[in-house]
């Protein structure tokens, strides 16, 4: 119970950082921090999207990188086209709100994750992050080689998309709206973990022969997992696009893929706020470290192989002590 204690400390901590600053960072007129602290809001909301497969169901996909890029060029898509006046594929109608747009996002994610997640099910270990690549792979190539919408260049947002009642195009109201959805999707980690569904993802994980003998077939938990983790990742790629005005082929690139999986190690796989604490400590050796020297990722390598040595339970497993999961 004194470790379940520590964590839940750390994580009122966390969160109070992660509101505080950027207020702090407003009422001294340093709006960058607030752009900063958004980036750290939308990485972790992609980190925990992958953490549903990769903490509770340990499916270490390769290939999450994939949705991250479909949800950003659905929001340049859409606002592209909003903004000259034209509809989209077969007529269907544009649009600039945020709320659509990440709908259209969610669902297109969720569709593309279905047969994608149906194949690489089929194996395990190193043939499911392989498979998982490939199919990224298709996608990053494919993105890069759609002329129509900037191809390997990508594509620009004009202005950024529109929120009911907010004025998005200000750095802290933005950072508001991500750190609500953020909220949420930490909600829906905690509901997923502590349910029925939760369990069998986590026996799915350990052991699936013991899951088939009660009943319940372990590919179709899986799938589900993969789907739902893959619609939260998508999210966060359109309020990337929208954090940036910008899209690009690297958002499915694997590269990405990598960073989502460090965020996760580095906070602690499987836990709450674990993805939070990754994104905060890779943000800020990026921002510390960036304007030092380029290599600054072989000094996040280096505690990254730290982690993996002495912190099987990631930064959060050093204050709360480690989980059955870890």
């Amino acid at each position: 119970m004194a470790g379940l204690s520590r964590e839940k400390t750390a994580n009122i901590v966390l969160a109070l950082l992660l509101l505080g600053v950027p207020l702090a960072a407003v009422a001294a007129g340093e709006p960058f921090y607030v752009t900063l602290a958004t980036r750290i809001v939308i990485l972790a909301l992609a980190a925990i999207g992958l953490n549903i497969a990769l903490g509770l169901g340990g499916l270490v996909s390769f290939g999450h990188a994939a949705f991250f890029g479909l949800g950003g060029y659905v929001a340049g898509i859409l606002a592209t086209h909003a903004f000259n006046g034209e509809t989209v594929l077969f007529g269907l109608p544009s649009t600039t709100s945020m709320p659509v747009i990440w709908l259209v996002a969610v669902v297109l994610c969720g569709l593309v994750a279905l047969p994608i997640g149906a194949i690489s099910l089929r194996t395990s270990g190193v043939y499911f992050i392989m498979i998982t690549l490939a199919f990224a792979q298709m996608i990053y190539y494919f993105a890069v080689s759609w002329p129509d919408y900037g191809g390997e260049d990508g594509l620009s947002l004009y202005v950024r998309n529109t929120f009911p009642g907010v004025n998005t195009a200000q750095p802290l109201p933005y950072f508001l709206v991500c750190l609500g959805v953020l909220a949420a999707a930490v909600c829906l980690f905690w509901l997923l973990r502590g349910s029925r569904f939760g369990a069998a993802l986590e026996a799915a994980r350990q052991n699936t022969t013991r899951l088939s003998a009660v009943g319940i077939a372990p590919f179709n938990i899986k799938l589900v997992a993969f789907v739902i983790s893959a619609m939260v990742t998508g999210l966060a790629g359109a309020l990337f696009a929208d954090l940036n005005r910008f899209v690009s082929p690297s958002m499915a690139s694997w590269q990405m893929s990598g960073e989502l999986i460090v965020l996760i190690i580095l906070g602690g796989k499987g836990r709450l706020f674990g993805p939070i604490a990754g994104a905060i400590v890779y943000v800020l050796f990026e921002f510390a470290l960036g304007g030092i020297t380029e290599r600054w990722q072989f000094f996040l390598g280096l505690m990254l192989l730290g982690v993996v040595l002495f912190a099987r339970g990631g930064l959060l497993g050093l204050v709360a002590g480690r989980a059955r999961h870890d």
